[in-house]
């Protein structure tokens, strides 16, 4: 009797258990369950790692800062970002180190609207344990420039605003997927420029990355999942400039259900955050 009470009571606790909401699931590449201990034990070994997330997700915002938090308890850590450019670098610096408060910050640098909710913290964790925060993104205007008139038309740029940018000419390869992709994606808008305005932020990103790693430390990136998807964009210039270097992707995809990771969202990332496709938006 007792032995069925016991069968009776842990088939009840499983049938819960697997009754409940989950909000997100982690797969790996091949499109297998893991823990996030599984995640942060293989991310914690590498030099770089790109996490693509979707950029109004909760549930990939508070997995950048909880990450962060567990890779700085492990790891000699250096983070960057996407969503703050290089010619605010200075302004970012003197926030950093408490020269300026956040107010001034968000007067003099051009942050994005999501920025208080969003990447606020990951750039306070960087403040309050005085760790490197970089700003990795060219200019919005010169990606305009690119978009207008292709490469060419930063070549009449002065040296001091190409310091922004990464070292011209940069190396493009347009018949990568995902920029083959992008053409698809846009229809009739798409062009030739509009991917080469990609490319140049892919490659400033890399830049800027490669540019402040140190031996021995892990960088932190935080980009639109689209820059690092499929092992492209950001990833294929870092790789191409250092194959050496260790690296690790992440990225964030929505699903209707989270219990199996579509075909489509296998082998975009070394690790993929399922997100349930009901999940709020930040914005």
């Amino acid at each position: 009797m007792r032995k069925t009470v016991l069968l009776f009571s842990f088939c009840l606790s499983f049938l819960t258990a697997s009754a409940q909401k989950e909000p997100y699931v982690i797969y790996n590449a091949k499109g297998k369950k893991v823990s996030y201990k599984k995640m942060l034990k293989t991310l914690e070994k590498k030099d770089i790692v790109l996490f693509g997330e979707l950029h109004n997700n909760p549930i990939a915002h508070w997995l950048q800062y909880e990450l962060t938090a567990d890779l700085h308890s492990k790891r000699k850590l250096i983070l960057g970002a996407e969503m703050i450019e290089a010619d605010n670098q200075d302004e970012l610096n003197d926030y950093l180190s408490g020269k300026i408060d956040y107010k001034a910050l968000d007067s003099t640098a051009r942050l994005w609207n999501n920025h208080k909710t969003d990447y606020a913290p990951l750039v306070d964790f960087a403040k309050d344990s005085s760790l490197v925060f970089v700003a990795s993104n060219v200019p919005r205007r010169y990606a305009s420039m690119v978009y207008k008139g292709g490469f060419g038309a930063l070549d009449s740029l002065p040296a001091q605003e190409k310091k922004w940018i990464a070292p011209l000419p940069i190396a493009y390869e347009p018949e990568l997927p995902g920029y083959q992709n992008i053409l698809k994606m846009m229809g009739d808008h798409g062009s030739p420029t509009l991917v080469m305005a990609q490319a140049i932020k892919d490659a400033t990103m890399s830049h800027f990355i490669l540019q402040n790693y140190r031996e021995g430390s892990l960088f932190l990136h935080f980009n639109g999942a689209y820059h690092s998807n499929d092992y492209e964009g950001v990833l294929w210039y870092l790789q191409l400039h250092r194959p050496q270097l260790n690296y690790g992707t992440i990225s964030t995809v929505m699903q209707e259900d989270v219990h199996t990771l579509e075909d489509e969202n296998k082998s975009i990332a070394d690790f993929v955050i399922c997100v349930d496709y009901n999940m709020t938006t930040t914005y």
